[in-house]
């Protein structure tokens, strides 16, 4: 069975579905144990890695680098953050083939214009595809894909970009009807207000995904009440983690002195050992090296 298999298989048993963003096979491994359901290969995390803003910066070639070795490192199901596809439908076509040969499990593709600007800086520019021209891009991914249970989700960006519910109910049934298996519906309100409201006014045949990052109470309950809802993608949080524990110890080092009072805080190397499977490691060099 297909990992594409096993995630809509979730889906359908368990009627909503938790995805954590990862950025490196080290936080896939950390959310494969922590127990969640897939993982988001995350466009904004890997840019953040980098030093760099989420401005299609980085490139096809580093993201599916990033994929292939998460998809080494973990069981889980990936899904891909492909931004606007790298181009227009031509270049779709070609990004959906290289993603699930390198493990994705489905893609998420957003009608922003190329190159896009994240979702929530402030003030970013958002523009949007015309809707017939994204349309086109889902056909490209719907066709490109080999196994039919890879699942192309649809982003709309119409709330972000400020045009209203009605343009975004317009644009997801559009694009739902070119072939999208889901549809990513996404705001950048402190409440999640816009979301509920889109998700009740949705009659359309496939299920929704949200990203809860700016609108973070809204909890599994509510979103299982919502009864559409069949994906929750936990957009930045493996990075924002990251961010937050290593700017805490490190300041707490230059404030110390050292390492003496931080050391006792943090994990043993033994951990890191564990997390990186040294003993198959060392069983394998006293196996194979003569």
């Amino acid at each position: 069975m297909s990992k594409a298999k096993i995630l809509r298989d979730r889906m359908a048993e368990r009627g909503l579905v938790h995805i954590m963003a990862t950025h490196s096979p080290l936080s896939a491994i950390l959310a494969e144990e922590a127990g969640f359901d897939g993982l988001w290969a995350s466009g904004f995390e890997l840019s953040a890695l980098y030093g760099l803003p989420d401005m299609s910066l980085v490139s096809m070639t580093q993201h599916l680098d990033m994929l292939r070795a998460i998809a080494g490192r973990s069981t889980l199901p990936i899904v891909a953050d492909i931004d606007t596809g790298y181009g227009n439908a031509i270049n779709t076509l070609h990004a959906i083939k290289e993603y699930e040969r390198a493990g994705a499990s489905a893609v998420v593709i957003e009608d922003k214009t190329f190159p896009k600007v994240t979702s929530l800086a402030p003030g970013g520019r958002q523009e949007l595809l015309r809707t017939e021209e994204f349309q086109g891009k889902i056909e490209a991914a719907v066709s490109a894909r080999h196994d039919t249970d890879f699942l192309v989700i649809a982003r709309t960006e119409a709330l972000i970009a400020g045009l209203g519910e009605q343009e975004a109910i317009a644009r997801a049934r559009a694009y739902a009807e070119a072939g999208a298996d889901m549809i990513l519906i996404h705001s950048k309100k402190k409440d999640p207000s816009e979301i509920e409201s889109f998700a009740r006014a949705w009659k359309g045949d496939v299920p929704l995904t949200i990203v809860p990052n700016a609108y973070p109470e809204l909890s599994a309950s509510r979103i299982r009440a919502l009864a559409n809802i069949r994906m929750v993608i936990y957009g930045n949080y493996g990075i924002r983690a990251c961010t937050s524990a290593m700017q805490d110890v490190f300041r707490r080092v230059i404030a110390d002195g050292g390492v003496q009072n931080v050391h006792a805080d943090i994990v043993p190397v033994e951990e890191v050992f564990r997390l990186q499977d040294m003993e198959t490691a060392k069983l394998n060099e006293s196996r194979f090296l003569r």
